[in-house]
């Protein structure tokens, strides 16, 4: 196996560079990553008032939201082998360069299709973006403990990212219009392309073969229409026709991806990867534990906006305890795992993750914050950052140098497709518990408390509680008006313990399987590239 090099344009490789300059370079690829991560979170705060200018409903802002996810998780693999071929600092400065374009265009939107068009082509340019951070990364720290070092905060600034989104974008639609949440990221993109270009290195394969146009098209195809499939199914039915030829057009088209790989000489993925327990099980609890993660950021969205009802600021504050407890536990628990192995901190990761998980669907209306609620944030902060950095650790631990940048794409699709099948299934077992109990109610109100629009939004999306005319009514009609708010809020927390439990057995199963398949304990003098070469053995 060839080992590739990185060049600062004067004859230095990345192995060489000072202590000094790695830390540089490491700032800069997290500066990068800080602004892809935010641009994926930042606009749904600002959705109720881009729905006003916009006149969007409920599908428009879905596509405002849905339109990036597909672009993104799409294009990773074909971007992250890309990348390897051409250059991957160079693909970093292409994408950054594209978002900044792309958000300013977000920005001077005066429609809602030109907002979805902006937002799908800021995924496209994301998807060149995310890739080149771990790769490079991998790249510049080749000793085992500093890349762990380096992961570890990679990896923070990742969770970091997903919990200060709502309390930017709070702050943000305090004194700004909802184009505020596009143009700041064109400040944040040209500081990162100018840090990118005075600290990181150029890294690329040492050997480029045949590109795998083959592959790359139907990696795809076959991953956008999953994503696809997953985002439409609550809106048509999980067991609808729609649903169902989605399923089967992705799992023929990757069915077709995995065997041209398995047959041509020149991958865009190397399927033996997954021959490897060390990157095929990591692999899998990162997307279960993004499954867990992105599922409950969604439901305590629902708590804190519906049941709750705070303001967007309000809400983006009150989830930082979240936020905190990834940048601590990641580099403890990335670090940690040097020591104690990999499969000790993911499992534990795991474990605590379902702690949290059913703390959360224990909440009920009347919870207070600082109790359950609170608990339920930090423990799920924690879980997740001891299962992402470790994991992430194993999984590029396990992929040769020159294969980066397709080992940090699998890496940034699991996450991806786990946060979407996270949102999608919690979010819509939490929508039908919801309506089975609330529906019927709602449709015996008194037009005078609401219309009939109000009811069918009311009936069928759990925040909409917030939604409730709040106008004075006739007086004897006020306590049957408190009453039905009392039971939507009482709804929407049944709705949600049904779906915290669905994550609990999930994130359980995982851990039983990582916990009996993958080894336990790190040889000492364990070397970077120990687990590619045990692919062979297992």
């Amino acid at each position: 196996m060839t080992v590739s090099t990185a060049s600062l344009g004067s004859g230095t490789t990345a192995a060489g560079l000072s202590q000094r300059a790695k830390v540089a370079a490491l700032v800069a690829i997290c500066l990068a990553e800080l602004l892809v991560v935010l641009d994926n979170t930042l606009v749904n705060v600002a959705l109720p008032s881009m729905a006003v200018e916009l006149q969007a409903d409920m599908s428009g802002l879905q596509w405002i939201v849905d339109a990036f996810t597909l672009a993104f998780s799409g294009l990773l693999l074909a971007m992250g082998h890309l990348g390897d071929r051409y250059g991957r600092r160079l693909f970093m400065i292409i994408g950054l360069s594209g978002v900044a374009v792309m958000s300013a265009a977000g920005a001077l939107s005066s429609g809602l299709g030109q907002v979805i068009a902006a937002r799908a082509g800021m995924g496209v340019f994301a998807a060149v973006v995310f890739p080149a951070t771990l790769a490079l990364l991998t790249n510049i720290f080749t000793a085992r403990r500093e890349r762990a070092a380096a992961i570890a905060l990679w990896t923070a600034m990742a969770g970091i990212a997903i919990a200060i989104g709502p309390t930017v974008g709070g702050w943000l639609l305090q004194y700004f219009s909802w184009h505020s949440v596009f143009w700041i990221n064109v400040p944040v993109a040209l500081v990162a392309i100018a840090a990118v270009l005075v600290t990181v290195p150029e890294s690329r394969a040492a050997h480029v073969d045949r590109l795998d146009r083959v592959g790359i098209v139907l990696s795809l195809v076959g991953v956008t229409a999953l994503v696809w499939s997953i985002i439409e199914a609550p809106k048509h039915g999980w067991l609808a026709t729609e649903s169902l030829a989605g399923y089967l057009l992705s799992i023929i088209l990757l069915a077709a991806f995995v065997g041209w790989e398995l047959r041509t000489p020149t991958p865009v993925l190397n399927m033996r990867l997954f021959r490897n327990r060390r990157f095929a099980l990591p692999s899998l609890a990162i997307t279960v534990s993004y499954f867990a993660a992105f599922g409950f950021l969604f439901l305590i969205t629902q708590y804190f906006q519906g049941v709750k009802e705070l303001s967007p600021l309000e809400f983006g504050i009150h989830s930082l305890p979240f936020a905190v407890a990834v940048g601590f536990g990641a580099p403890i628990a990335t670090l940690l795992a040097q020591r104690v192995g990999t499969t000790a901190m993911v499992v534990s990761g795991l474990l605590i993750l379902a702690v949290a998980m059913y703390i959360a669907g224990r909440t009920t209306v009347d919870t207070a914050y600082v109790g359950p609620v609170v608990v339920s944030m930090i423990l799920m902060g924690l879980g997740f950052a001891i299962v992402q950095g470790p994991a992430t650790e194993s999984i590029m631990g396990a992929v040769p140098l020159e294969e980066a940048g397709a080992g940090s794409a699998v890496n940034d699709t699991t996450r991806e497709v786990g946060g979407a099948l996270g949102v999608a299934v919690l979010g819509s077992v939490m929508t039908s518990i919801y309506t089975s109990h609330i529906a019927d109610r709602i449709g015996a109100i008194p037009a005078q408390i609401m219309n009939a629009q109000q009811k069918e939004l009311a009936s069928n999306t759990p925040i909409s509680i917030i939604g409730v005319v709040k106008a004075p009514v006739n007086p004897l009609l006020a306590q049957a008006k408190t009453d039905l708010i009392h039971a939507m809020k009482v709804a929407a927390m049944q709705g949600s313990t049904v779906a915290s439990y669905i994550a609990v057995g999930a994130l359980v199963v995982c851990a039983a399987i990582v916990a009996a398949t993958l080894p336990w304990r790190v040889e000492k003098g364990e070397s970077f590239l120990m687990g590619w070469r045990e692919s062979d053995e297992d």
